[in-house]
C-alpha cells in the first residue's frame, strides 16, 4: 500500500489515496501511526472518491479514534491532491467533504508546488451540545460556553470551550507555555467527564499584536507540535476576549500558523504544508 508522508508546522500525517470506503481504516492507522512499531505520525488521512466535490478526506488519529476534522491534516490533503496533477491546471479553489462539513481551500504555489494552504474552516460553535460537553446546566439555557471554570488535578482552569468540527478547550496562561504541566494535565482534561467525546486541550498566552504563542493536547494523540483547528478555537476565544482583533499568528512549537475570524462567520487558517517522503506499506 503506498502512502505519502506530510506535515503542516510539524503536525504530521500519513495520508493514503483509496477507493475502499468499507476499510477499518482506524486499525490500519494504530498501526502505521505507531512511532515504534510503524511509520510515525500524530494521524492517518485518507483520501477517497467523492461524488460532488474534489474528494472525501477522512482522519484517524493515532490511536485509531475518528478525529473529525484537522486543519493542518485538510492543509496536508489539498498539497497532495495539487501537487499530484489530480486538480485542474486552472483551479484555484478545492472542495472537501469530510464527517463534520465541506470545506473549501484555496493555495498559493512556488516553482509549481504548493507552499501554502488557506482553508475555511468553518464558523465555530459555542453551545454545551454542539462542543459537547455535560455541565449540569440546562443545554437550552447555555449559550455560550466560554470561560467555564473547571478544577483538574486540585489546579483551577478558566477553560473556553469551542466547537471547530472537534471540541476543543482553551486555557489562556500567563507564564511562559513551556513550563505549564500539559504533560500530566493534557490526558486529564481531555479524559474529564464532562466531555463526553473527549476534548482537545490548548493552553496559550498573548503576547500582544495578535501573537499568541501555544502547546495542544490532542485527544487520540497526545502533545503534538501544532494543531489547526485548535490555533482556529485558541484565535475564536481570544477574539471573544476582546485579546486580538481579526487576525492572529499562533506560534506552535512546529512553526506558525495565522487565522482570520471575522467574529460571525467562517475562520480560516494559513500555514505551511510539505510532503517528507513517498512510501510502501506492506498490506497483508
Amino acid at each position: 500500500m503506498k502512502f505519502t508522508k506530510m506535515q503542516g508546522a510539524g503536525n504530521d500525517f500519513l495520508l493514503i489515496e483509496s477507493i475502499d470506503t468499507r476499510r477499518d481504516w482506524s486499525k490500519l492507522a494504530e498501526a502505521m501511526c505507531d512511532r515504534h512499531f510503524g511509520i510515525g505520525a500524530d494521524g492517518l488521512l485518507v483520501i477517497l472518491p467523492s461524488a460532488k466535490h474534489d474528494f472525501l478526506m477522512r482522519i484517524f488519529n493515532s490511536d485509531g479514534s475518528d478525529g473529525g476534522i484537522s486543519g493542518n491534516g485538510l492543509r496536508c490533503a489539498v498539497k497532495y491532491f495539487v501537487d499530484e496533477g489530480k486538480a485542474k491546471p486552472s483551479k484555484k479553489e478545492v472542495s472537501v467533504d469530510t464527517t463534520t462539513s465541506i470545506k473549501t481551500a484555496t493555495f498559493a504555489k512556488k516553482a509549481g508546488k504548493v507552499v501554502n494552504v488557506k482553508a475555511g474552516m468553518g464558523e465555530p460553535r459555542f453551545a454545551a451540545k454542539e462542543i459537547p460537553v455535560v455541565t449540569g446546566r440546562n443545554p437550552s439555557k447555555v449559550k455560550t460556553m466560554i470561560t467555564y471554570p473547571v478544577t483538574v488535578d486540585g489546579r483551577k482552569l478558566e477553560l473556553n470551550l469551542v466547537s471547530m468540527g472537534n471540541p476543543h478547550a482553551v486555557y489562556f496562561y500567563r507564564g511562559d507555555v513551556d513550563r505549564f504541566p500539559l504533560e500530566s494535565l493534557g490526558p486529564k482534561v481531555e479524559h474529564h467527564k464532562m466531555f463526553p467525546e473527549r476534548t482537545n486541550f490548548e493552553v496559550a498566552r498573548l503576547l500582544g499584536d495578535g501573537r499568541i504563542e501555544a502547546r495542544t493536547w490532542e485527544r487520540g494523540v497526545g502533545e503534538t507540535l501544532a494543531c489547526g483547528s485548535g490555533a482556529c478555537a485558541i484565535a475564536v476565544a481570544a477574539s471573544l476576549h476582546g485579546y486580538i482583533k481579526g487576525k492572529a499568528t499562533i506560534k506552535e512549537p512546529g512553526g506558525l500558523l495565522e487565522v482570520e475570524w471575522d467574529g460571525v462567520n467562517e475562520v480560516f487558517l494559513s500555514g505551511p504544508a510539505e510532503k517528507v517522503f513517498n512510501g510502501e506499506w506492506p498490506d497483508d
